[in-house]
Parts: C-alpha cells; sequence; structure tokens
C-alpha cells in the first residue's frame, strides 16, 4: 500500500476511535481529552500490537511514524499557542497573594519530591548517557506540571468560576503554568547541553526572546489588533500572518535550544486579549487542531506507550511510587499553603485535587522527555500512567470533597422580588412559595412555556415563583467556548436572552415573580433535577422536542426527566395561541390524570373566565368512576364560582382518545396525565408511545406525578373558599 494512503487510513482510524472512546469517558463524567489518550494508547503496543501484532504492524508500519510524527508536532505547535491565547490575566486578579503562595509551594513540593525520587529511580531505570542533572530536573517538572486547559474546563463545567476556590484555582493553576513551563525549559536546556552550566547561554538567550517578545513583538501584535477592529473581522490575510508568527515563534525557541512549544506559547500569551479577536482566532483554530491534529499526537504517544515492559511486580510498585510522589507532592503542597493561607480545609482540600490535574500538558511534557533521550520507554510509560490516574481521579474526588450541592449554595442566584420580600419575614411567619421550575433550551421560541408556568404558579395571594432554567452544555473539554471567561460571557447573553423574555410577559405584574437561572452542565436532564431538589420546585414545566433520530416527542431529554426527576413534571406540546380561556382534561382515575386535574383547577382558579371540561372515562357496563378522595375534597371545597365553570362528560373507554380528540378542537389547552388510555406511556423495553401528542388538535400538557404529597391547590383553596376573591382575568 502507498505510504500516503497508509497514513491516511491511520488517520481515519485514529480520528474515529479518538472520539468514541472519549464520548464513552464523558458518558462517565470524565474529560474527553482522557477518553482520547486511552484511545492513543489502545493503538500501540500496550492492546492492539498485544491482541493482534501482525494487523498492528500492517496499519502502523515504522516508516509511517514519521509522519504521524509531524503532523503530531504540528497538532502541538498550535495547541500550545492556544493554549497561551486564552491564558487571560483576568485569571491573575483573584487573590492574587494566596495563589502566587500556593501554587509555588505546589510546584516547590512536588518538584522536591520529584528530585529525591530521582535518586532512587536513576540508577534503576537510566543509562550512563543521561546525566543525574538533567534526569532529576525533568521529573521534578514532570511532577509539578499542572494542566491548565483540563482544570479550566473542569471548574467550567461545575460552575466554580464564580466561587472562591474557582478563583483561587485559576489563579494557582495560571501561575503554576508560567512557572512549570520554565522549569520544563531549563530541564531542556540541561538535558540537551549535558550539564547547567553548559546551558547558561541558552537560558540567557530564551530570557532575552521572551523580552523581546513581550516588549517589541507585544508592540506589533497590537497593531495586528487595531487592524482587526477596524476590519471588523479576522480576515484569511491577518489569520495567515499570525500563523506565520506562530510558526516562527516555535522555530526560533527550537533554534536556541528549549523547543518548538515554547515559542507557539509565547506567541498566544503575548497577543492582546481583545475578546472578539481571540474568540474568532480560536474558533478558526481550534476546531481542526482538537479533532484532526491533536489525536494523531495521542495516537503517537500511545504508539510508544509500552504497558507490558512493566512485566515485574517491583516495576509495578516503582510505577506506584511515582503515582504516590506525584499525588502526595501536589496535594499536601497545594492543602498547607492553602491552610497557611487563611482558607478553610474543605476549600483547600478541593484546591488540591483540582491542582493535582495533569492531563494533555503532562503528555506533552512526557513526549519531550522521551524525544530527548532523558526518560526511557520504562519510565514514559509509568508516567503516562501517572497523568491518567491522576487526572481521572480529580473529578470524582472533587464532587467528594466539595459536592455540588454546596456549590450551587455557594453560586447565589439572585431572587426573584416577591421571594425576598417573603423571604425577608420573620421566620415563624414564613410561607414557602409555589415554585415552577422551567427548563429553556431556547429562549427566542418559548414564550409560550414560560407564560403558561406563570399562568399556572401565580394568583396573587400564595407566595409563587416561576424559576427559568437554561443549561448551557458544552461538546468539548478544551475548546474555548468552556473556558471560564468565555463561560462567563454566554452565562451574560443567555441570561439577557431569557430577561429579554421576561419582559415580554403578560400582564406586567407577572414579570417581578419570574426569576431566570443560568448554568453549566454537562448532563441536562440529571442537573435540572438536581437543581429541582435544591430549589424545593414543586413542578417542573418543560418543552417537548422532537429527538435526532426520532419523532417521539416523549424522548430524550424530556424522557429521562419524566423518567427520573424527583418531583412532579409536565410536558408542553406549544401548537400556538396565546389564549387559556377554555381547558380540557381527559380523567381515567390515576394519579397522573389527577395531576392534570389538579392543575387545570389551579388554571381555573387563577383565571375567572376560563372554562374546564372535563372527560371522564368509565369502562363498560360501568356506569361512572368515582374522582379520587383527594380530588372529590377539593372539588367539594371550591366556590360556586368555580365549580359553575366545570363541565363532566362521561366517555367509554373504548372511544377514549378518538373523544378527546374531537373535543380538543374546541379548546385552547388539553391536559392529560401519562397512561396508557391516551396513548402516552412509558413501556417495558423504554420507549415511549405519544398517540394523543401527535393527534391532539389543541396545546397539550403531559402529566407525570412523583409524589402525591405535593399539593399543588392546597395553598390556594383556603383563601379561595373562604371568600370570592378577585381574581385574574
Amino acid at each position: 500500500m502507498h505510504i500516503v494512503v497508509l497514513v491516511l487510513v491511520e488517520v481515519l482510524i485514529v480520528i474515529g476511535l479518538s472520539r468514541l472512546v472519549g464520548l464513552a469517558f464523558r458518558s462517565i463524567k470524565q474529560p474527553l481529552v482522557i477518553g482520547e489518550i486511552v484511545a492513543g494508547i489502545m493503538l500501540g503496543p500496550s492492546l492492539f500490537g498485544l491482541v493482534a501484532p501482525h494487523l498492528a504492524v500492517t496499519l502502523f508500519p515504522p516508516e509511517t511514524i514519521p509522519f504521524l510524527n509531524v503532523l503530531s508536532q504540528v497538532g502541538l505547535i498550535f495547541f500550545m499557542f492556544l493554549i497561551g491565547l486564552e491564558l487571560n490575566p483576568k485569571y491573575l486578579g483573584g487573590q492574587l497573594e494566596v495563589a502566587v503562595l500556593t501554587s509555588h509551594v505546589s510546584i516547590l513540593v512536588p518538584f522536591s519530591l520529584g528530585t529525591l525520587l530521582a535518586v532512587i529511580l536513576y540508577p534503576l531505570v537510566s543509562n550512563a548517557s543521561v546525566s543525574f542533572t538533567a534526569f532529576a530536573l525533568f521529573l521534578g517538572a514532570a511532577m509539578s506540571i499542572t494542566a491548565f486547559p483540563v482544570l479550566a474546563r473542569i471548574i467550567t463545567e461545575n460552575n466554580l468560576q464564580g466561587t472562591r476556590l474557582g478563583t483561587l484555582a485559576l489563579t494557582c493553576a495560571a501561575v503554576d503554568d508560567v512557572t512549570a513551563w520554565c522549569l520544563l525549559a531549563v530541564a531542556i536546556a540541561v538535558a540537551r547541553t549535558g550539564d547547567f552550566a553548559g546551558a547558561i547561554p541558552t537560558i540567557i538567550a530564551s530570557i532575552v526572546y521572551i523580552g523581546l517578545m513581550l516588549t517589541v513583538g507585544r508592540w506589533f501584535l497590537q497593531r495586528l489588533a487595531k487592524h482587526y477592529l477596524r476590519a471588523g473581522r479576522l480576515s484569511q490575510l491577518l489569520l495567515a500572518g499570525i500563523y506565520m508568527g506562530v510558526v516562527a515563534s516555535a522555530l526560533i525557541t527550537e533554534l536556541i535550544g528549549i523547543h518548538l512549544i515554547f515559542g507557539a506559547f509565547l506567541l498566544g500569551a503575548a497577543m492582546p486579549k481583545n475578546e472578539d479577536l481571540v474568540r474568532e482566532l480560536a474558533v478558526k483554530t481550534e476546531d481542526f487542531v482538537l479533532i484532526f491534529l491533536l489525536p494523531i499526537f495521542f495516537a503517537y504517544s500511545g504508539l510508544k506507550t509500552q504497558i507490558g515492559l512493566l512485566n515485574r511486580p517491583e516495576l509495578w510498585l516503582l510505577c506506584a511510587l511515582i503515582l504516590g510522589v506525584a499525588i502526595a507532592g501536589k496535594y499536601v503542597g497545594t492543602y498547607v499553603a492553602a491552610r497557611v493561607s487563611g482558607i478553610n480545609k474543605r476549600e483547600a482540600s478541593a484546591l488540591g485535587w483540582l491542582m493535582n490535574t495533569r492531563g494533555l500538558t503532562e503528555l506533552i511534557v512526557l513526549n519531550i522527555g522521551l524525544e530527548l533521550g532523558v526518560i526511557s520507554p520504562l519510565i514514559f510509560t509509568m508516567l503516562v500512567i501517572m497523568a491518567l490516574v491522576t487526572t481521572f481521579m480529580t473529578s470524582p474526588l472533587l464532587e467528594w470533597t466539595y459536592p455540588k450541592r454546596l456549590i450551587r449554595l455557594d453560586v447565589v442566584e439572585p431572587e426573584s422580588e416577591a421571594e425576598t420580600a417573603t423571604s425577608a419575614t420573620d421566620a415563624e411567619t414564613y410561607i414557602r412559595p409555589y415554585r415552577i421550575l422551567v427548563p429553556v433550551a431556547n429562549p427566542s421560541t418559548q414564550k409560550g412555556l414560560v407564560q403558561l408556568a406563570a399562568s399556572i404558579a401565580l394568583n396573587y395571594r400564595h407566595p409563587a415563583v416561576v424559576n427559568p432554567l437554561s443549561l448551557i452544555e458544552f461538546e468539548e473539554d478544551y475548546a474555548f467556548e468552556s473556558t471560564p471567561v468565555e463561560a462567563d460571557r454566554l452565562i451574560a447573553q443567555r441570561r439577557q436572552q431569557l430577561e429579554e423574555l421576561i419582559n415580554t410577559l403578560e400582564p406586567v405584574e407577572t414579570r417581578s415573580h419570574v426569576h431566570p437561572i443560568v448554568r453549566i452542565s454537562s448532563n441536562v436532564a440529571q442537573e435540572t433535577a438536581q437543581i429541582a431538589v435544591l430549589k424545593q420546585v414543586d413542578l417542573i414545566l418543560v418543552g417537548w422536542h422532537r429527538p435526532a433520530f426520532s419523532s417521539n416527542r416523549l424522548g430524550g431529554r424530556v424522557g429521562q426527566m419524566l423518567t427520573t426527576a424527583p418531583v412532579d413534571v409536565a410536558v408542553f406540546v406549544d401548537k400556538g395561541g396565546d389564549r387559556l380561556q377554555s381547558l380540557l382534561v381527559p380523567y381515567s382515575a390515576n394519579i397522573h390524570d389527577d395531576l392534570a386535574l389538579i392543575l387545570a383547577l389551579r388554571l381555573l382558579i387563577n383565571h375567572e373566565t376560563c372554562m374546564l371540561q372535563v372527560l371522564q372515562v368509565v369502562p363498560e357496563n360501568h356506569l361512572k368512576d368515582e374522582l379520587s378522595y383527594e380530588l372529590h375534597t377539593m372539588m367539594e371545597q371550591l366556590p360556586s364560582s368555580v365549580r359553575d365553570r366545570i363541565e363532566i362528560k362521561i366517555v367509554p373507554v373504548s372511544e377514549a382518545i378518538q373523544a378527546v380528540v374531537e373535543a380538543s378542537k374546541n379548546v385552547d389547552l388539553t391536559i392529560a396525565g401519562t397512561s396508557r388510555t391516551w396513548g402516552i406511556e412509558r413501556q417495558t423495553l423504554g420507549r415511549y408511545t405519544d398517540q394523543l401528542a401527535m393527534q391532539c388538535c389543541s396545546s397539550l400538557l403531559i402529566t407525570r406525578r412523583y409524589s402525591q404529597v405535593t399539593a399543588h391547590l392546597a395553598s390556594v383553596l383556603s383563601e379561595v373558599s373562604s371568600q370570592e376573591p378577585t381574581l385574574r382575568s
């Protein structure tokens, strides 16, 4: 097979497998990058070469490795440029004194432990061609690394960017990143020259180049930024100039004697941090780099990772020792420094686990060490295992130390005026507001959903709150949009969109009771359920959406919420129309239909001109099914002005769905429970039927009751029955 064709086949396999394994790791709440690293290892001698050695040699012969190396080096250069580009000075603005102390101690302790570990490892797994100084410096630098990109995404995904812990972690990681790269540059210079004295000219040249980049280079880049602002867009000519600068800077640092990646990182760090320029440049660059080039780097690294080299118990013990030193050095150094700086135990511990994240950055460092011959393939494999384990453990240990429920308590959403006033009263007279949570995926198209929630919730006698919930989900772990600064911008943008939606609600008095919640989420259905519990909501009101590969209205995330949310759920199928004058409730005496009737009665109480028609289904040869005791009691408590607007019709079960479809032609909203009677049910194999949802002529509200304890009417019945209230229309 022609060499070019073979390389293209390899690239095809690499990209496909890295996506699949990356998505699998995301499903277990791990960073996508960890899955992609594992995919690269799977293609190497550790798995593919072990299971099918002949096929592995056929697909990945030695003559193709240089081509993969070139592509991976190009990917690394531009990835390091993106890291520098995203290193925003804003990250250095929070608790800088504490962060500088904590980050430097979190480098000093693991670096010292790494150099001590080198005393043990050097005679066992190194050789005389590598000086002890270079080996010790490199091992210390490898132990000191924190992966800023992965840490930043973990902070964003956990909505920590607005907390003291998140701000401190970002500042520590930014300082750590700069310091660790400087240490690595020194280690590389020593490795290439053989001793520290020989590395001094390289170090001096590096300092001079850094100075030039931060002065002359920065001045020139500022001119480019001004040109961008005048043009209003990033032209191909300007982009070509920036890319040429990235490659040129990388070549200069390589010629100086450190490494290509430093020049690319330095140019990215020196770029003006104009928000629009950085965003457009990152978006244009990262897709090709992250999707195409980086997986090739992971595969190239995986081909050099040989877990089979750890073929004796004592080697696994050495690997465990490396892992223990890496974890303890970072965690203890961070924890002690944070505690000395006045950080409480929980936050100091969480910070220690966050700083243990190594991920892709560590893999870059290790490849440099292997390429220079400072570390052997055996040490390389041990350190790759260390990088994977320390990154893999970050999310679960962070959740254990600092659970999301505590994070949400720290990220306090401003409450509506009505709720604030209620909360300010004496504790003995506090009345918990009736609350509806409304997941809003697209604020521009879901006004009807929020308006319906307000109609159900608000009666101006009992406090009520409507929380439109907008969860921003990122598909990539280390894309620019998921950096904390960009995530904050997206959150502010989404909040503004929700505020604009709220300002269109009628009547005007409604708006002060509607308060949006905007968060970052990696699992929308699960996050919605957790927020519902935290906020003690009475009802989740969600709009339907058609899943990508199905026409079923109750599949996808809607189906997940119906199945898992520990509160009552209603799904709104909006078929247009703003009127809410006539309601239809098909009733077949189950708890889900009970909820449908309860919500209809609440609407009836809140709207004095609203009419309700109940189609009560009865089996053949039966005159009538009794309403549930709860509903019968509630109906008895309704004043005549409400009861007079309720009409009950009897429908045989054999004609149930057809009767409802026919009656829905003359109403504004049909409210039906999830049951087999209406062709809306959860079946044993996990499929939904939604016959009524497809055929109903009016807008439809599908209800699923979780607990009969929730009293949607109790808060208003006593007041309504005691006097004829002034109801809103």
